[in-house]
């Protein structure tokens, strides 16, 4: 699974778009509002970008994100969340798709209770200073882009983490111990 040149920030929440386009003639940054575009495109716009920051809102794990607040909100369909975990692995191995060295979460307190466990929870579990609350506005967020700190990547065993999902359980979402993973 490929990385890209530039840090890569995933805006995520509601006005994301709205955010990212505010972002547009900073220095050093290449704001790429999803738009009409698919996750993909603005994976192949995020790879040509010589910009210190690319900053999008097109995030690669929507799908199981989604699957994943329906599977344990009741709402899903069985297999929904294993279908999307797997296209998302199937993407990613490709190129076509690939993970942020951040999301950056626009007002996460707004959030549904299970949404916020997947942004605080669970990815913020797997790789903590990687997933950062911030304030749904531009500003806010071309502020937070030069106090990102590094820190752990993903979990080398991506498949196993992603595949593993149906067995995180919201309230218990990166806490220590297991990361919420029930067996």
């Amino acid at each position: 699974m490929r990385r890209l040149t530039s840090t890569v920030v995933v805006v995520a929440g509601d006005a994301a778009g709205d955010v990212v386009a505010g972002l547009d003639g900073l220095h050093n940054v290449r704001a790429i509002p999803r738009g009409e575009r698919g996750p993909a495109e603005v994976t192949e716009l995020a790879g040509r970008s010589a910009a210190t920051y690319v900053v999008h809102d097109a995030d690669p794990l929507a799908d199981v994100a989604a699957a994943w607040a329906a599977y344990f909100d009741g709402t899903g369909i069985t297999g929904g969340l294993e279908v999307a975990v797997e296209a998302a692995l199937g993407e990613l191995r490709a190129g076509r798709l690939v993970l942020p060295d951040y999301y950056l979460v626009l007002d996460p307190d707004g959030l549904a209770e299970t949404w916020r466990h997947w942004w605080l929870g669970v990815l913020a579990g797997a790789a903590p200073v990687r997933v950062v609350p911030v304030h749904a506005s531009s500003a806010a967020v071309a502020a937070e882009l030069g106090r990102l700190s590094a820190g752990r990547w993903w979990p080398a065993d991506l498949e196993g983490w992603l595949r593993g999902l149906p067995r995180v359980v919201p309230d218990l979402a990166g806490l220590p111990g297991g990361g919420g993973v029930v067996v």
